[in-house]
């Protein structure tokens, strides 16, 4: 199988919906239709930061997603796409879908002029970190989250 990178289309949500279900599954988060009709509204919107990918098989059905947006990196005086989102259907991973994604995503970054591609997982995501550990840097940097 040969995995191919597009953008998704407005016309696409229950597809869409079917592969970010699996993704809030996936992380034991999961998505409500508030939530899932918000983002779509995001992904939908061409003023929106948020842009949304599929990966597609060779019969040109989705198999993974991943969710992009730009970011300011001010001490680098450049900008970055953050990865929020990736995820590949259980039955397709190392299939080479995820690493088509984060290939389209930096060759979308080298175009555009964008510094680098960030993205965090989880620390017990041993499956997609050793994918990332073959295409990536793993970072010195620790995350916090600050909860208003």
């Amino acid at each position: 199988m040969t995995a191919t990178v597009r953008r998704v289309e407005d016309n696409e949500f229950f597809t869409w919906l079917d592969l970010y279900t699996g993704y809030g599954d996936f992380y034991e988060t999961p998505l409500t239709d508030e939530k899932a009709l918000l983002v779509w509204s995001w992904i939908t919107d061409k003023n929106h930061e948020l842009q949304a990918y599929f990966a597609v098989n060779d019969d040109g059905e989705p198999i993974g997603l991943a969710h992009v947006r730009e970011f300011a990196r001010p001490l680098d005086g450049s900008r970055g796409l953050y990865l929020d989102d990736l995820f590949v259907l259980p039955d397709a991973r190392g299939a080479g879908a995820g690493t088509a994604l984060l290939e389209a995503l930096r060759d979308r970054a080298r175009e555009e002029g964008f510094s680098v591609v960030r993205w965090i997982t989880a620390k017990d995501n041993e499956t997609a970190r050793r994918m990332y550990d073959q295409v990536a840097e793993k970072t010195k940097w620790v995350t916090y989250d600050l909860v208003p």
